[in-house]
Order: C-alpha cells, then sequence, then structure tokens
C-alpha cells in the first residue's frame, strides 16, 4: 500500500515538474516573440528614421564647384583637414531671391578643437566678384545667388570657402515649429510688430522666433544685435533638434530642413564632420569685424579698414593652416 502510495506521488510530482517545464517553454516562445516584434519594430523605425533623413539631405544637397581657386589641395574631411563654411542667412520670399541678411564665416581645426566664427555685417562694401562694382556685400546674392556670395566673400577675407549652408529666414519659422519651440536668453526688452520680448529667458514658436531674428533698428548694437539674435535661435535650434524628444516629430523636422535649407555638403560629408569634427564645437570663438558707418552718394555703407580686415583674414588662414 505504501509503495502505491509513493508512486503516485512519485508520478504526480513527475507530472507536475512535465507541466512546469511545458509552462516555461510556452512563456520563452512568448517572450521571443515579444521581443522579435520589439527587435522589428525598432529597426522599422530607425530605417525610418535614416530613409527620412537621406532624403532630406537630398533635397537640402545644392552642388557647386568642387574646389575653391584658394585651395591647392582638395579638403579631405576623413584626414580631419581644417576646413570652411559660409552660412548665409536669406531672406528669401516669393518671387524674390532675397538678399543674405546674415553672412558668418566658420572656421573648423579638429587638431586644436576649435571654431573661429566671424560675422560679416550685411553692409560691408567690398568688391562684387563677377560684377567688377564696390556694393553692399550682402548684394551679392541678390546679384548671383550663393557662388557669388562665396566668391565675394573670398576675396573681401583672401580665403577659400569650401562649404555653405543656406538657411531661408522666411521659412525658418518652420523649423523652429518642428522642433516645438525654442528658449533662448534675451538681452534686453523690446516690442517688435506688435510682439513684445521681456528681457530674461523667453520661449519662443516659430512665427515670433522670425521677428525676434529680424529686429534691428531699435537694437542699440544695430545690425551686430540682430546678428547676435539670429545666432541664438539658431543655436536653440540645434540644441531642440538634437535632444530625444525631437525623435518623436523628426518626420517634421527633417521636412522643414529640406524645404528651408541648402548645402554642397553629401550625407557622408555631415557623417565624417559628425564623427572627426564634433570636439571642435566645444571652443567656439566669435569674432566681430570692426568698422565705421558712412554714407557714399548717399547710401549708407559699412567700411572695414585695410588692417581690420587682413587681421581677420590672418586669423581664419592660421585656423585653416594657410599660409598668410
Amino acid at each position: 500500500m505504501l509503495d502505491e502510495i509513493n508512486n503516485y506521488v512519485h508520478g504526480g510530482n513527475q507530472l507536475k515538474r512535465v507541466k512546469e517545464k511545458k509552462k516555461k517553454r510556452r512563456w520563452l516562445r512568448y517572450t521571443m516573440i515579444i521581443l522579435g516584434v520589439l527587435l522589428i519594430g525598432i529597426c522599422g523605425y530607425l530605417y525610418s528614421i535614416y530613409h527620412s533623413l537621406t532624403n532630406a539631405v537630398d533635397s537640402m544637397h545644392q552642388p557647386i564647384r568642387e574646389t575653391s581657386e584658394k585651395r591647392q589641395e582638395t579638403v579631405t574631411l576623413e584626414k580631419k583637414d581644417p576646413f570652411s563654411v559660409l552660412l548665409l542667412g536669406v531672406d528669401q520670399r516669393k518671387n524674390d531671391r532675397g538678399r543674405s541678411d546674415t553672412m558668418i564665416v566658420m572656421t573648423v581645426n579638429p587638431k586644436t578643437e576649435s571654431i573661429e566664427m566671424v560675422s560679416i555685417p550685411r553692409d560691408t562694401r567690398t568688391e562684387i566678384v563677377g560684377r567688377g562694382t564696390m556694393d553692399k556685400i550682402n548684394h551679392a546674392y541678390a546679384f548671383g545667388g550663393v557662388e557669388m556670395s562665396i566668391d565675394t566673400v573670398e576675396h573681401f577675407l583672401d580665403i577659400p570657402i569650401d562649404y555653405f549652408i543656406q538657411i531661408n529666414m522666411e521659412g525658418f519659422q518652420e523649423i523652429v515649429d518642428a522642433v516645438g519651440g525654442i528658449t533662448i536668453e534675451n538681452d534686453f526688452d523690446f516690442t517688435y510688430e506688435g510682439v513684445h520680448f521681456p528681457k530674461g529667458t523667453i520661449t519662443l514658436n516659430g512665427e515670433k522666433a522670425l521677428k525676434y531674428s529680424r529686429m534691428r533698428y531699435d537694437d542699440p548694437k544695430g545690425d551686430f544685435g540682430r546678428q547676435l539674435r539670429q545666432r541664438k535661435i539658431i543655436e536653440a535650434v540645434i540644441r531642440e533638434g538634437a535632444s530625444l524628444k525631437s525623435l518623436t516629430n523628426y518626420g517634421d523636422i527633417f521636412s522643414a530642413l529640406g524645404n528651408n535649407v541648402k548645402t554642397n555638403l553629401t550625407f557622408d560629408e555631415m557623417v565624417d564632420i559628425q564623427a572627426n569634427y564634433r570636439q571642435a564645437a566645444n571652443k567656439i570663438e566669435q569674432q566681430q569685424i570692426n568698422g565705421t558707418g558712412t554714407k557714399i552718394d548717399g547710401i549708407y555703407y559699412y567700411q572695414v579698414p585695410e588692417e581690420e580686415r587682413q587681421a581677420i583674414s590672418n586669423l581664419l588662414k592660421n585656423q585653416l593652416e594657410i599660409a598668410s
């Protein structure tokens, strides 16, 4: 009798173990299925981001001449060569090419891990290369687009311009809205086109950011103050665009960039810059070109003394490791 009881209990335990094994295998199978679905979803999401990004870059890409005449050798980003970028903030409206209200030259050196950033005042009087006339430097874009702007800046500063990034300031509000708005520090209290901008920390949507960037005449720093505000907006957009929360609306961001940004940088070159030059962004030195305002034939110009122009030129050449 005792043996029968033991056999019954032993058999029950075996049956219980078999059921537990089946249950564990079933949960393992369910877990693997769930993980597989998640992995497929993540891969699909990453591919969607990559696909949207490459489409945006294709829309942004605008090729120009391959190498500057002021370069003896082509810049190779894979080899971490220093390079220069001309940033053009263009006030481009319907049926109008517009003018480059913002012109910023950036020279990037991965060895010194630094960026020199020089804002060129829009009213700077210089030769417009390709027309042979003396005029305001921002008129170069109106006369001949990106290439005439690059040629004119190269002549003015006597350095090669390797890449350009053109931002349509009229459509820039679309980019600001795509990243969910921006937060910046405003230096002084002012009102422009019916919008009040108090001193201190302010949050701006696209429409307000555009107005904030355009005010000039009530700024005690004049055009320099307006350029500073535009740089703040661009930096804030980059900061917001790089945040994790932007992953939820990457489609809107890439679409806005594709609609409003043009550059001769390719996708592979952007990847090289991210991999080889990102440390340089930790040290950005901003330079101001000193000069005086004057009127010639009743037109206002910003006159830059030759010694000042030469000093800025030498600074950028040193950053690019080019002989002065």
